[in-house]
């Protein structure tokens, strides 16, 4: 019962900050719940649903390039000039933080938790994108790792 009343409070909190991504998201899982395919839907989500939204995010990111807007001359120009080598390292480093956030997140599952109450006020309240989980991981594996976690990379 419980995780009904975590799931409404979940939606209303998504209304009243006005975030879409709360409410489809708490809602669809509310209706599998109440549907009774929770048992058979949830754990395929929680082992592949991150996957198959950072395959989406990636799908969007990649439509320029599929529609001819961004070619190899605009990918060139756009990491010449220093907004472009900062965005340049900046794609990097995420992408290298968020690897050793999954990677914590698999070895400390109760980092979980906090990631996602963290990420539910960002976004709820602070008007955030619900990618937190992943690259908070990652920051949280570099604090918390320092330079066992850059060693790594290298």
């Amino acid at each position: 019962m419980s995780a009904y009343l975590f799931l409404i409070l979940l939606v209303l909190i998504g209304v009243i900050a006005q975030n879409q991504s709360i409410i489809i998201a708490s809602s669809a899982l509310l209706i599998i719940k109440a549907l009774g395919f929770g048992d058979q839907l949830f754990p395929t989500l929680a082992a592949k649903g991150i996957s198959w939204g950072v395959t989406i995010i990636t799908i969007a990111v990649l439509v320029p390039i599929a529609t001819g807007d961004i070619g190899f001359k605009e990918l060139w120009n756009s990491i010449r000039g220093p907004v472009g080598i900062v965005a340049f390292g900046s794609g990097i480093f995420v992408a290298l933080a968020a690897a050793q956030g999954v990677q914590l997140m698999r070895v400390d599952p109760v980092v979980t938790t906090a990631l996602l109450a963290g990420t539910i006020l960002a976004v709820g309240f602070m008007k955030g994108v619900p990618v937190g989980p992943l690259i908070g991981a990652g920051i949280a594996a570099l604090i918390l790792g320092g330079y066992q976690v850059v060693e790594k990379w290298f």
